[in-house]
């Protein structure tokens, strides 16, 4: 069974009553039940969940310790059906002094136990008139329940390259985490059972953190908070569930629930030891921040896909809130405009040179032109927007691009390249009638020509417009359209170009604005062969290599998180679930495993563009990689 690297977490926050562990313990067995069945490999219950947080001066009595060691023991007895580790929270008396600690169960065993380090006593908390710190516990052994069992800096492997280390409560909010400590000396899942108080802005605060401390530490992060049903002499308590994975929110649970609550999330643990891998600081701290723990292996139940359960979102490089991408969009579109700014300075040239078809990336283009102008205070007219009709320009594309260009107020040119391309073709003996590659790149490369000696003619600078996806699938004609003098779309995806240009044409006049709109909805080609009877389109690009919507999908997952082929139709035929089926999508991943190896020639050589997000191509930034590398091996 293929796991693609996924484990599943659950936290749990039980219905409990404070000081009755014999009661509490019956709601743990429950979530226990509930999360094996779901197939959880681990569930995390709350900080003191056996006897409740809100103790006081009652974790003095032995009555309450000694209640809670016997409810330990049925627990324990519990777990010998199911292949889930459980973390349980209680307290722990070693000699003479008491710890806030995490217990961890797994097939009947008490696997280990995790004392909390940082007590928390400030803001009307009294932790340390309980409760000893567990800082200094190192390498050592306590007895409970009548077994002697390991205690302190333990880490705890849960199969599938899982590795779980615990911090408990305040210890998430120290300077320098035990987590953070953990994670470095090999932990990939960080385990938060806590108690927080639910104040006005904390939920909020504690939000922040615990993402801020998942992506800094490069890790799975699973908090289980305290609920509703702890004391309220004077705080209460939401029963905050939540699940991060680098900084990223997987699962968010039920707050102030009155009955017991499981949150589930598939953590990609393959994923998280990926980034590690490429991410230099991250090794660097462990070489320097690296602590002995003592590694305990579990006994868990290996991940099943049909237990998954995760959102594949289909769009990963586009926002899915609407005000999340409007900001995405301005940020964007500021860094284009910064980046070309920038270089017109450094050139000391006023002018720029563009090639206007009539589709996206090229209206893209246009539009970072006119606010670059604007941001260094220069005249539109220093825009020289040029079109050149072919053989397969419609009337649709040619009629936008001028209306564009007028719209814009950049100087207009227009420039037929068909006699010069039919020359050319006399001249290299080219049949005219014989419509293949050199047919088509002919046209390209013609235009790109007329564009760099435009350029060279008025002391201007070529902006290439070619998008991300279009390097990725090697769509893009070598030394035509692949070449600019600065490439302003090259860290843009297709899939978001389209938001791109959707997002300035709210912000335009309304002529400007219908004119984007209609370029939005044509369909997407080069138009170097001619049009149907009708004067429509008939070179489609997503006809011929498929939809971007997917290749973008895998652009995602082969670049930035290292997938495999198998992985990612996994979790595409998951995220594009009833509009692609599996056949569909397998089809188009080969096509661009292939296209992307076959490809990387033309990304050896393309110019300068500023980096836009996670995800690059550039051969002088993210993606170093052989020209001449095979693909066999991702197409097994």
């Amino acid at each position: 069974m293929n796991d693609y690297g996924f484990f599943k977490v659950a936290a749990a926050v039980p219905v409990l009553k404070v000081a009755n562990p014999d009661f509490n313990k019956e709601e743990i067995k429950k979530c226990i039940t509930l999360a094996a069945a779901e197939g959880a490999g681990l569930v995390v219950f709350p900080e003191l969940s056996l006897t409740g947080y809100t103790c006081a001066d009652l974790f003095f009595q032995e009555e309450l310790i000694s209640a809670s060691q016997k409810a330990l023991i049925d627990i324990l007895k519990h777990t010998m059906a199911f292949d889930t580790a459980v973390v349980v929270g209680m307290p722990v008396r070693c000699g003479y002094k008491l710890y806030n600690c995490a217990v961890v169960l797994n097939k009947g065993k008490i696997m280990g136990v995790v004392p909390k380090a940082y007590l928390a006593n400030f803001d009307g908390l009294s932790e340390k008139r309980w409760f000893t710190s567990g800082v200094d516990v190192l390498d050592c052994e306590v007895d409970i329940c009548g077994y002697t069992v390991p205690f302190g800096k333990l880490l705890f492997g849960l199969g599938n390259d899982a590795v779980a280390g615990i911090e408990i409560g305040q210890d998430a909010c120290a300077a320098i985490t035990p987590g953070s400590i953990m994670a470095v000396s090999g932990a990939n899942l960080i385990l938060n059972p806590s108690a927080v108080a639910d104040v006005v802005g904390k939920n909020d605060y504690n939000e922040r953190l615990l993402s801020v401390n998942s992506a800094a530490s490069v890790c799975g992060y699973v908090h289980s908070g305290a609920g509703v049903t702890e004391s309220t002499t004077d705080l209460v308590f939401a029963g905050e569930a939540l699940v991060y994975e680098n900084g990223a929110l997987l699962a968010r649970g039920k707050r102030f629930s009155r009955r017991s609550e499981l949150t589930f999330a598939c953590v990609d643990v393959q994923r998280l030891n990926r980034y590690r891998a490429v991410n230099s600081s991250f090794s660097d701290n462990s070489l320097q921040f690296s602590d002995d723990y003592k590694l305990i292996d579990c006994k868990v139940s290996r991940f099943s896909p049909v237990d998954f359960d995760r959102f594949v979102d289909p769009t990963p490089f586009v926002p899915s809130d609407p005000s999340l991408r409007e900001k995405r969009c301005e940020e964007i579109f500021n860094i284009q405009t910064a980046g070309l700014a920038k270089r017109l300075e450094h050139t000391g040239l006023k002018k720029l040179v563009i090639g206007i078809s009539g589709g996206l990336d090229s209206t893209l283009a246009l539009l970072v032109a006119a606010k670059t102008m604007e941001l260094l205070g220069l005249p539109m007219l220093n825009i020289i927007g040029i079109t050149m009709p072919g053989f397969g320009t419609t009337g649709r594309t040619y009629n936008n691009a001028l209306e564009l260009i007028s719209s814009i107020g950049a100087s207009m040119r227009e420039i037929s390249i068909s006699d010069a391309v039919l020359g050319h073709f006399r001249d290299i003996g080219h049949n005219p009638e014989v419509r293949d590659v050199t047919y088509e790149n002919a046209q390209a490369r013609e235009r790109t020509q007329i564009l760099m000696d435009v350029a060279n003619a008025e002391g201007a600078i070529l902006v290439g417009t070619g998008d991300l996806s279009e390097a990725a699938m090697g769509w893009c004609t070598y030394n035509g359209d692949h070449m600019s003098m600065y490439g302003v779309n090259a860290g843009i995806p297709k899939t978001l170009v389209k938001y791109l240009v959707s997002y300035v044409s709210t912000q335009c006049d309304a002529h400007t604005s219908g004119v984007l709109k209609d370029i939005l909805d044509t369909p997407v080609s080069p138009e170097l062969l001619p049009p149907d009877e009708n004067g429509k389109i008939v070179q489609k690009t997503e006809d011929r290599i498929g939809p971007y919507e997917l290749h973008d999908f895998f652009l995602y997952y082969f670049v930035r998180t290292g997938a495999s082929k198998e992985k990612i139709l996994f979790l595409a035929s998951k995220a594009f679930e009833g509009k692609y089926d599996r056949n569909t999508i397998d089809h188009w991943l080969t096509l661009f495993i292939k296209r992307f190896f076959a490809s990387q020639f033309k990304r050896t050589c393309t110019p300068d563009a500023p980096k836009i997000g996670s995800v690059g191509l550039s051969p002088r930034g993210d993606w170093k990689m052989p020209t001449d590398a095979d693909c066999a091996a991702w197409l097994d």
